[in-house]
């Protein structure tokens, strides 16, 4: 055997005890970490907060673009909430299916609580969905803005205890995690592999921490007190912003207000995705933004998403001897976020073996994302295209 094996064989070795160690001290610091700071978060949907006099309105802005197949339950869900003083403002955005029709009808038979706002033009400089919150913001009477998507249902006491808890908090900003609808074995998959990536990427109790740049946003659930929503810019301040959801939350704590974000197992849902393949649909229009429309941060997310999700798979399988055991440490810390997965969103820990799967296909989604936006020159989205220079031009 010649001494140029032998070296070669001590340096893969070598490699391979480094790389799994560095992966394995990722993770294990990554969970002890999660283990800490998910304590932090408030459960909303225990009975711990009372509200407070006097009680301020609420304005619920829904905007809504051909979502005739939806927008019925989560409009009826929102006609049942509990709170007194509340109002509801849809908002029909162009929409060219029965939409429109369904929410009038809605709308004339609640009393007034339930305003609709036909939009039947997108101005120029503006995307869709921020122009259409901003119209309805303009309207809306609220001490309390709550910004939410047209396919979220409600738990009638789920808003009662939104604000109570922001009262109690108190806090100017207020993100309620929603639990995730699914319907197949692809859903949950890709459901609770996004619950890993969430909780690694974002840290949301950071987002409660006036020293931390972390920042939270949700299309689900987005309360902001009236006074801080117009001290910020309003959607005026977003109106290029793609994922204006959780710019939203950027805005808010680069103007140093305060914000928080919740749990509150049961009292909203959605259905996210539809099929394993709807998250690539999803993120096809959303991940190269959250990338900031540039081409090295992209390959820099999807080369991490590798490293760190793909890699402890191959290294438990293919690395010599004892050198396995940074990446077993590895594989055993992302099991023990599947086990929460199963407590916090009832997703068996056993699609901790879906994991590879899933993770190659949101970096493949990633990869689309980028390709076909720098292609196209822009997103083209529910049938209106928006040039890439003007999309960069209005980051914020």
């Amino acid at each position: 055997m010649s001494l140029h094996f032998l070296l070669s064989g001590f340096e893969a070795h070598w490699f391979s005890w480094t790389l799994g160690l560095i992966l394995g001290g990722f993770w294990f610091f990554r969970l002890a970490g999660v283990a800490r700071g998910m304590r932090q978060i408030a459960d909303i949907s225990r009975p711990e907060w009372n509200l407070q006099s006097p009680r301020p309105r609420v304005s619920i802005i829904v905007p809504a673009l051909n979502e005739e197949e939806n927008v019925e339950p989560a409009m009826a869900s929102l006609l049942k909430l509990d709170y007194a003083d509340y109002e509801i403002i849809a908002i029909d955005d162009r929409s060219t299916d029965r939409t429109g029709e369904i929410l009038d009808r809605m709308a004339a038979a609640s009393h007034g609580r339930l305003r609709v706002i036909h939009i039947a033009q997108l101005p120029a400089g503006w995307l869709g969905k921020p122009h259409a919150m901003w119209r309805a913001a303009q309207q809306a009477g609220g001490d309390w803005l709550l910004f939410t998507d047209a396919d979220v249902v409600f738990r009638p006491d789920s808003l009662r205890r939104a604000v109570a808890y922001a009262q109690a908090a108190p806090t100017d900003h207020l993100v309620l995690v929603p639990d995730m609808e699914t319907h197949c074995w692809g859903e949950r998959m890709m459901v609770a592999l996004f619950g890993c990536f969430m909780v690694l990427g974002y840290r949301p109790w950071k987002a409660a921490d006036p020293a931390s740049r972390e920042y939270m946003g949700g299309g689900a659930f987005n309360m902001i007190r009236r006074s801080v929503y117009e001290r910020i810019g309003t959607f005026q301040a977003l109106r290029m912003e793609v994922v204006e959801d959780t710019k939203l939350g950027k805005v808010v704590k680069k103007n140093r207000f305060t914000q928080r974000c919740a749990i509150g197992p049961g009292l909203i849902r959605i259905r996210w995705i539809v099929g394993a393949f709807g998250l690539v649909r999803n993120v096809t229009k959303n991940f190269f933004a959250l990338a900031e429309f540039q081409w090295w941060r992209a390959l820099g997310m999807v080369l991490a998403m590798t490293a760190f999700f793909l890699l402890p798979y191959v290294g438990a399988a293919f690395a010599p001897g004892w050198s396995k055991l940074g990446f077993l440490l590895a594989l055993a810390c992302i099991f023990c976020f599947y086990v929460a997965m199963f407590f916090h969103a009832n997703i068996s820990p056993l699609y901790v073996l879906t994991h590879p799967l899933a993770s190659a296909l949101v970096i493949y989604a990633m990869l689309r994302s980028t390709c076909i936006t720098l292609w196209n020159g822009g997103i083209n989205w529910r049938g209106t295209k928006y040039p890439l220079d003007e999309l960069r031009k209005g980051l914020v």
